[in-house]
């Protein structure tokens, strides 16, 4: 043996222990806390002239919440052969650490005397860990997959700012939903909500659609973003048939629990838009701007309930044959000149996927006109005062009516009728007489 070379090595040793940021413990198989680093002193707390020389199990047993560490030290000593990775909380009287520990045999001049045990403070990285699997949780619940992935996975993820894209842009609305709201219990509405917005989230995303946005009770999604498709216009008008077709389902699921019948309209556009983290560093939101999302709103705002409404881009942009139940020509504001929007029943192959086509609507006249009085509304705003007209017929769901006041084609009225109120729009004139499409009553 060589005194000098082993003061030398437990020297270098020391050093190195002591330079450590893990603690480092040796616990002897008889129990006993042999040595313990500056680093083990920080995470535990506790000074190691007061702990060296002490059995373990009398100096770590204070406190109830140390029982998985306790325990898995005991574990390391009682099985000094097989090694310990694992991460177990420590509680030091003021706070809980989230501790990593690692195990393996001390070994001196050939022959085991114990274990030394290694611990690490990962306390932050295990927040951080839960903070992004929340986050991760709450974005799955609203987002996609792919927006979720594109945010947590980029360097510049959660930076604000966007990219230019061509997409298509769902925008869907129920019909009368705002009235239809004022006479039911908050609870039931909620419910009856809830369950409309799961069931059309689970059809957009299976058409690889993305929703950006619920607002009230209508529906914003984007095709094309996050992820490229270069078929996300016809995803777009799949998803809007599927959506339409899965509406008589809902409706059985409310009517058995005494809610009211929904009716949805959708309007589609396709063209370039700004899409990407848009907010500011307080709060940021994964949107789309750009007048082609305002033009997606506006086709919206024509369709009446179980219809889909498509702009004359995303008409282009299809390639398999649709079935067309009306075309119509319109005037929004804020486009310079009129959209030829489609009226969309089908896809055919190689999707397959169609509407139910309604009978023409049979109107019984009454036997005597009825006097109401009526509000032209613009958006969810009143334009102008009270004005009179007449009922001459009605079917399931509509009105013919007649009015000295003039009438254009797709306003929307708030007609006062019987005492009560009732929502349409106004659909085509035959002679004198305006067919209104209930879209509801109060």
């Amino acid at each position: 043996m060589n005194p000098e070379r082993d003061d030398r090595s437990n020297i270098i040793q020391k050093s190195i222990l002591e330079g450590m940021s893990d603690g480092v413990l040796t616990i002897g198989f008889d129990g006993k806390i042999m040595s313990m680093n500056p680093a083990a002193e920080k995470i535990f707390e506790r000074e190691a002239d007061e702990l060296i020389g002490m059995p373990f199990a009398a100096s770590f047993f204070e406190y109830e919440e140390n029982d998985d560490f306790n325990q898995t030290i005991l574990n390391a000593i009682e099985n000094a052969n097989e090694t310990v990775r694992t991460v177990v909380p420590f509680y030091t009287g003021s706070a809980t650490k989230q501790l990593g520990v690692a195990s393996s045999y001390l070994e001196a001049e050939g022959e085991r005397i114990g274990v030394t045990v290694v611990v690490s403070d990962i306390s932050e990285m295990v927040q951080l860990t839960l903070r992004n699997k929340k986050l991760n949780n709450a974005f799955t619940r609203f987002l996609s997959d792919e927006i979720v992935k594109e945010v947590m996975s980029s360097p510049d993820g959660l930076n604000i700012g966007g990219k230019k894209r061509e997409l298509s842009i769902i925008m869907s609305d129920l019909r009368g939903f705002t009235a239809m709201s004022e006479a039911m219990e908050a609870h039931d509405l909620v419910a009856m909500l809830n369950h409309y917005l799961g069931e059309m989230t689970e059809i957009i995303m299976a058409n690889r659609g993305t929703v950006i946005e619920f607002i009230g009770d209508g529906i914003m999604a984007l095709f094309g973003a996050p992820v490229d498709s270069p078929n996300h216009a016809e995803d777009a008008v799949k998803a809007a048939l599927e959506m339409q077709l899965k509406m008589e389902e809902i409706n059985e699921w409310n009517l058995k629990r005494g809610y009211r019948r929904l009716e949805m309209g959708i309007g589609i556009n396709t063209g370039e838009v700004i899409v990407g983290n848009i907010g500011s560093e307080r709060r940021t939101k994964y949107g789309v701007i750009g007048s082609n999302v305002n033009t997606a709103g506006r086709v919206e705002s024509y369709t009446v309930g179980g219809q889909i409404l498509i702009a004359p881009n995303t008409r282009a942009m299809i390639s398999a044959p649709l079935e067309i139940a009306d075309e119509m020509e319109v005037f929004p504001k804020g486009v310079d000149k009129p959209l030829l929007l489609t009226s969309v029943s089908g896809l055919k192959e190689p999707y397959n996927i169609h509407l139910s086509t309604e009978e023409e609507e049979s109107f019984t006249a009454l036997d005597a006109p009825k006097e109401f009085e009526f509000i032209l509304l613009d958006g969810k705003h009143m334009e102008g005062g009270h004005l009179k007209g007449l009922i001459t017929a009605e079917s399931e769901k509509s009105l013919l009516i007649e009015s000295y006041n003039e009438i254009k084609k797709f306003d929307n009225l708030q007609m006062f009728i019987d005492g009560k109120k009732v929502y349409g729009k106004a659909l085509r004139k035959t002679g004198n007489a305006w067919q209104i499409r209930v879209t509801a009553r109060q």
